[in-house]
Parts: structure tokens; C-alpha cells; sequence
């Protein structure tokens, strides 16, 4: 029996998406332990994409089960969406999702309220009502999806909720007021479209683990946008670490064997805050271009820089990782140099662990390793020989410095562009 957590350890974006679709293959339950539909998963197979929110990008292989868990915040018209999508698609829903009872719902008023926060604060959020669920959540004030099934208690709830809610759209926003027998009648029909997939999703993962099936947890955004972890304020509203998989999914920390981290060979970032290894020139816009930087959810083009050993080493600390995956190699083939940051300065101090301090991060010198490129294609390259020299020390260089083995490496869109380098399950 294998458990494999699969997380991004830097911004989101890393390509987590295709390879649990790789990787699921083997698996035999794959889950989606936190976050909402501000995650854009993209898989392509014999070159038809796929772009997923919610559901388990295990799901385009056949048979399996995929979960979405308790720590997931689930908008149903987002869901709903995406299953019917994947079923004119062919894929096989009804007998593979299942949908956690206790699961939040994101409501049409965390949209809307979403919407109004960011214009004043300016945080980088995609609007989606992620983080206004969170907010209900912790307040006690959320309504999960086992509410559905009771309608007086969904209405009561959807009243409570919209007093303040309402208050604040009117008077603070200068926005229209929601109507809550609108939103109930909306939320009870949803809740007939998706009554066949919802069930004690933890006790089917902790049955799955004692019967020995191998488990694939799958993280969204990624480590430095952890609520706890990340660079706060601006950060998603969840837990994105491995440590989100025993709240989100309700599994001990002991039955969790390997974690694999999941980096770009380069940086991306969506959105505001610090960035300390950022290119502000053409080679930035280079990659940004071959790399096709664009949020998958919002279109919003990916700010591109140079890898960050200081943000990596975070990442596998407080991940404690296991392994590492490497995504996008082909998208620097023919630089001349590649660098990579191995210390920020800031007023003559020089860090090597990643600091707490949004000033130090907001204003630190990157300090640079710089490498030989490579002139050689390795897009569709499947064996780890066969790519370039300098390629093979660039990947030998970040398992020095991070003292963890490079287990995949990916090099192309398509599922097959893939180097296995350890069988994980």
C-alpha cells in the first residue's frame, strides 16, 4: 500500500494537474483535499486539453475513484459544469466521483462580496468566493453540502447569512442586495443534480488505506500560497502543505508514506505580492510566451522568474518531502544561462532560509548560481539519457541543493512527455 501526496511547492501552477493524471494510472482513489475552483488543472491527451477545478484530475483515467474531500469548498454551478463537460467527453462520472458530506459550499454572496473586497485590497484573489467560504467556515457561519438535504435548515442558514451580508452590500459596497429565496430555491435544485455523489468520503479513503489500495492525495495552489505558510496576505485560504491532506481529507499523519513536491524548472506567480527572482526583461517574457503563462482559471498572465532555491528549501521543509518533480525542462531550452538564486540580501544580511518578513521579501537582492544552458530540443524526451548534458546537470544541481531526488521530470504538455525516474506506487 502506497499513499502519495502530490503538492506544488511554489506559487501553484507546476503542472500538478498532469501528473496525477500520470501518475493515477497506478493509483487506485485519487483526492482533492483543499481549495475550490480557484485551481486550473490542465491535462492533455493525444492532444485534447482538459482543464479541471474541482474534480480529481485522476478522473480521465478509467475506474478510478476520485473524492473530493471535507476541505475543498465546492461552488455546485462550477461543479456542475465540469461534470456535465466531461461527460459529453465521454469520461465516466457517475460511478467515480464522490463528494465528501461535510464539505463547504461556496454561495452566491461570496462571490459577491469577494468581488467588492478585492477592488479596496487589491490581494491578487480570483473572485471565485474561495476565501469569504473559508471566512464562514472557521466562523461557524458555512453551509456544507449535507445542508442541502435539509431544507429548512439550508434556508435558515442562507437568512442568517444574508442579514449581515446584505447590510454590508448595500451600505459599505453601495451594491445590489441578494434575494435568499432565490439562492434556496437555486442551492435545493442543486441539490437533487448532485445527491448521487455525496457520502462519508473518510471513511471511504481510511477503508481504502486499511485495505491496502494505493491513495493519491492531490494539492491545488501551492506551498508559498498557504495560509499559514505562504507569503501573507497574499496567499489562497487554505492549507496547500502536506498537512492539509489529514484536515482536508480526515487521514492520520501516519498513513501518509511519500510526498512529492511539484516545481516548475523555472518561477511563476499569479497576481500580487513579492517575488524575489522575477524577470523584468525579455527573457522573462520569453519564457512567459513558450511556457504559455497563463492562469488556467483566470487567463491572467504568469509573472515568470528564475528558480529560488531559498523558497525550495521552505518547501521541503515544512512539506517534508520525499521526492521532487521537475515541470516545464523544454521551456528553457536554448537560454545561453540559466541562473538560479541561492541567497536574498537585504541591508548587508544575507539570507539562506526563507524569511517571515514581507519587507525582506519585498526588497531582497536575489543572489545568483549561474549554469551553462542548452541549445538541444527535449521537448516528448521519455529517458532521462537522452537529454542534454547541461540539462542533466541543471536537475543534478537542484537534487544537490535540495537534497532530495528529482523522481519525474516533465518535458511537454502531453502525458506521455514524461520522465519516470522512481516508481512511486
Amino acid at each position: 500500500m502506497s499513499t502519495l501526496v502530490v503538492v506544488g511547492i511554489q506559487w501553484g501552477d507546476e503542472g500538478k494537474g498532469k501528473l496525477v493524471d500520470f501518475l493515477s494510472h497506478k493509483a487506485h482513489m485519487i483526492v482533492r483535499f483543499q481549495g475550490g475552483n480557484n485551481a486550473g488543472h490542465t491535462i492533455v491527451i493525444d492532444g485534447n486539453k482538459y482543464i479541471l477545478h474541482l474534480i480529481p484530475s485522476g478522473i480521465l483515467n478509467k475506474g478510478k475513484k476520485c473524492i473530493i474531500g471535507n476541505g475543498v469548498v465546492i461552488d455546485p454551478a462550477v461543479l456542475l459544469l465540469e461534470i456535465n463537460n466531461l461527460k459529453k467527453r465521454g469520461v465516466n462520472i457517475d460511478e467515480n466521483l464522490f463528494i465528501s458530506k461535510t464539505a463547504h459550499l461556496i454561495m452566491p454572496y461570496h462571490i459577491a462580496i469577494e468581488k467588492e473586497y478585492e477592488k479596496s485590497k487589491n490581494i491578487g484573489t480570483t473572485g471565485r468566493g474561495i476565501g469569504p467560504a473559508y471566512t464562514d467556515k472557521i466562523s461557524r457561519n458555512g453551509i456544507r453540502v449535507i445542508d442541502l438535504f435539509y431544507p429548512e435548515i439550508l434556508l435558515s442558514k442562507i437568512n442568517s447569512n444574508l442579514f449581515t451580508i446584505n447590510f454590508l452590500l448595500k451600505n459599505l459596497y453601495k451594491a445590489e442586495p441578494l434575494n435568499a429565496e432565490d439562492i434556496y430555491k437555486l442551492y435545493l435544485n442543486y441539490a437533487k443534480e448532485i445527491s448521487a455523489y455525496v457520502t462519508d468520503t473518510d471513511i471511504m479513503i481510511n477503508e481504502a488505506i486499511e485495505s491496502n489500495e494505493d491513495i493519491l492525495f492531490e494539492g491545488a495552489q501551492g506551498t508559498l500560497l498557504d495560509i499559514d505558510h505562504g507569503t501573507y496576505p497574499f496567499v489562497t485560504s487554505s492549507n496547500t502543505i502536506t498537512g492539509g491532506v489529514c484536515t482536508g481529507a480526515g487521514v492520520s499523519p501516519l498513513k501518509i508514506n511519500k510526498i512529492l513536491g511539484v516545481a516548475k524548472a523555472y518561477t511563476t506567480r499569479v497576481g500580487e505580492g513579492p517575488f524575489p527572482t522575477e524577470i523584468k526583461d525579455s527573457i522573462g517574457e520569453c519564457i512567459r510566451q513558450r511556457g504559455g503563462e497563463y492562469g488556467s482559471t483566470t487567463g491572467r498572465p504568469r509573472r515568470c522568474g528564475w528558480l529560488d532555491m531559498v523558497a525550495l528549501k521552505y518547501a521541503v521543509r515544512v512539506n517534508g518531502l520525499t521526492g521532487l518533480a521537475i515541470t516545464k525542462l523544454d521551456v528553457l531550452d536554448g537560454l545561453d544561462k540559466i541562473k538560479i538564486c541561492v541567497g536574498y540580501k537585504y541591508n548587508n544580511t544575507v539570507y539562506h532560509n526563507f524569511p517571515k518578513e514581507l519587507e525582506v521579501l519585498q526588497n531582497c537582492e536575489p543572489i545568483y548560481d549561474e549554469l551553462h544552458g542548452w541549445t538541444e530540443n527535449t521537448v516528448g524526451i521519455q529517458d532521462f539519457d537522452k537529454l542534454p548534458i547541461n540539462a542533466k546537470v541543471y536537475i543534478k544541481e537542484i537534487e544537490n541543493m535540495l537534497q532530495r531526488k528529482v523522481q519525474i521530470i516533465s518535458t511537454g504538455q502531453g502525458r506521455g512527455d514524461t520522465i519516470l525516474m522512481d516508481e512511486l506506487f
